[in-house]
């Protein structure tokens, strides 16, 4: 009995610890490029490094946000974002409800095409679809590249919300019906409340994906670049003060929109780990 409980032990303990590495793994570089962007620019130039910003200096992050064309793109980067968030639920969310309710011919010959439209590299999409919407009058555009991203998060979108209107009991849509609710207000009413943790999931790649995602913006954009493009096209020339501090900026948002839907999450979590 010892030995067991023994095991049991340890086997926690590892577990832990293991969740501790991984935690550090991906929260210390974040920590540390915060730290360089919120020091004064030439605290980034001294050894050994600090692990701690002092003194306290917003120098760095100013020195950002008034470089030229940075606001200009932090706005078409939260455009874009939300045009892409907006989208991919539009569409997502109901296709994901049907391949999980409905009994249809070739139901599993569609979800094997949502996957295979990740299969193409987005290079080899990116220049297509920049003839059609220079043709389209769309290139360089909020809009065009919001439609990019949204042609690349929807996959993920339809096959995270059909396994989640999936695991929503059949039952109580059926009773709703009868109660008075027809098809449309149960879904409204009942399933899409029933699962919010896992359209919150997916609202956050979407939205991560699409603030992140720069080879398609480079390529669909000039005047109107997005962060992550404008960052990247003068990356080379630009100075290490002004790197930490994009990188802090571009990582920022995300860290925020996790923050305000992480009760979804952790419902999600609990939903799946009862």
């Amino acid at each position: 009995m010892k030995s067991a409980a023994l095991r049991r032990y340890l086997r926690r303990a590892f577990t832990y610890l293991l969740a501790i590495v991984v935690a550090l793994w991906v929260l210390a570089p974040i920590y540390l490029l915060g730290v360089a962007a919120f020091s004064e620019q030439n605290a980034i130039y001294t050894f050994p490094k600090q692990f701690v910003a002092s003194p306290f200096s917003t120098d760095t992050i100013a020195f950002f946000l008034r470089s030229t064309g940075v606001s200009k793109a932090i706005t078409n980067s939260v455009i874009v974002a939300l045009l892409t968030l907006f989208f991919t639920m539009l569409i997502g969310t109901p296709a994901g409800y049907a391949i999980a309710r409905f009994l249809f011919r070739g139901r599993d010959a569609f979800r094997l095409l949502i996957v295979s439209t990740r299969a193409f590299p987005i290079v080899i999409l990116s220049i297509p679809l920049a003839v059609s919407f220079i043709e389209w009058d769309l290139y360089d555009s909020v809009y065009s590249l919001a439609l990019m991203h949204t042609a690349l998060a929807l996959p993920f979108t339809i096959l995270t919300t059909s396994s989640v209107f999936a695991s929503v009991p059949r039952d109580l849509e059926e009773a709703a019906t009868t109660l008075g609710c027809n098809q449309f207000e149960a879904f409204l009413r009942v399933a899409l409340p029933l699962a919010l943790p896992g359209l919150a999931a997916a609202m956050l790649f979407t939205f991560v994906l699409s603030w992140n995602e720069v080879f398609a913006a480079v390529i669909l954009t000039v005047r109107n670049r997005t962060l992550p493009a404008l960052v990247l096209t003068v990356l080379d020339v630009s100075p290490t003060p002004y790197k930490f501090a994009g990188g802090f900026v571009m990582l920022a948002p995300s860290l925020v929109f996790m923050f305000f839907i992480r009760k979804y999450l952790f419902n999600l979590w609990g939903r799946v780990t009862k």
